[in-house]
């Protein structure tokens, strides 16, 4: 008997092509798969009435996603919704000529307008995306994690974080991810306070139906932290049912006080304001969830230089 299941399995792909050729296998039956260009694939999942929009990038499907599955496909295959997955090779914004077309010929095809409800949803890179091409559906819902507004050196010329990137277009067509969520029913925008130029990019974005969602100190990647405390798919979830508050996400973020690299970070601060017994109360809760080398160090430091101050 023929396996037919051996190339639906797609974490055990051997090469980004072959993921690729898995993954249209399995969209196959219910959908639609579309090659852009050589960097760009779409890969769309016919479902219900609400469609989730997802821009994401093979290196990081294939690293943290579980079953090597797009999130967009997973989240929206368990809600019984449609997906429409952009996926990229290569970090290039979604800035190519094939996925601007791909969307205005969406938009000219009345794709969008087929379903009731529609969610943009990105981060990063990916983030910028979903802002940038959520005005091809009027009255989306938008969710972007740490997203770039431009990296059009005339208007960000204080994030030299992507050297190549700034040579991309970010000027002709969708290219002001804000302006681009003038359309939008709501918009979120997920930042680190804690991370200068991803804060200066969130106020680029500050508008009247646009709401930034402040976090602080989630370390060097945001959604990754998300990932990590395990909301990232809650608040994916939570926005497009539209019921995503400033109140929900921070009790989400309840989360963080048992999220390692949180309380590592947080023992680090407190150690870096010279304060000792701060230092000694956070290590501790720390140390009562994780056992880690390095927060045990300043704890020891910590206490000695207290002993010090009262002897």
């Amino acid at each position: 008997m023929q396996d037919t299941q051996a190339p639906l399995d797609l974490s055990s792909a051997r090469s980004h092509d072959d993921w690729l050729a898995r993954l249209e296998a399995r969209v196959a039956a219910s959908g639609l798969y579309y090659p852009l260009d050589p960097n760009h694939t779409a890969v769309f999942a016919d479902g219900g009435n609400t469609l989730l929009v997802t821009f994401e990038t093979i290196d990081t499907i294939r690293s943290v996603e579980p079953d090597h599955m797009p999130l967009g496909l997973r989240i929206a295959s368990r809600h019984g919704w449609s997906s429409l997955v952009l996926v990229a090779r290569t970090p290039r914004w979604f800035r190519d000529t094939a996925v601007l077309d791909f969307f205005d010929a969406q938009i000219d095809a009345g794709f969008f307008d087929s379903f009731e409800r529609v969610i943009f949803y990105g981060a990063g890179m990916s983030g910028y995306a979903a802002c940038a091409l959520s005005i091809c559906a009027p009255g989306a819902i938008v969710l972007a994690v740490a997203p770039q507004a431009t990296l059009e050196p005339q208007i960000a010329p204080w994030d030299r974080r992507f050297p190549e990137a700034r040579r991309l277009d970010f000027t002709s067509r969708f290219g002001f991810a804000p302006a681009m969520l003038d359309g939008s029913r709501n918009a979120f925008i997920v930042y680190d306070a804690g991370r200068r130029t991803d804060s200066m990019h969130a106020t680029l974005f500050r508008r009247p139906f646009v709401t930034l969602l402040r976090a602080a100190h989630l370390g060097s990647q945001t959604e990754a932290a998300l990932r990590r405390m395990g909301v990232l798919e809650t608040l994916i979830e939570t926005a497009a049912r539209g019921r995503l508050t400033p109140a929900r996400f921070h009790d989400m973020l309840r989360r963080r006080r048992n999220d390692p690299t949180y309380l590592c970070a947080l023992v680090k601060r407190a150690a870096n304001s010279k304060h000792p017994s701060l230092t000694i109360t956070a290590a501790r809760h720390a140390l009562a969830l994780h056992e880690c080398a390095r927060t045990r160090k300043e704890l020891a430091r910590a206490e000695k230089t207290r002993a010090r101050s009262k002897a």
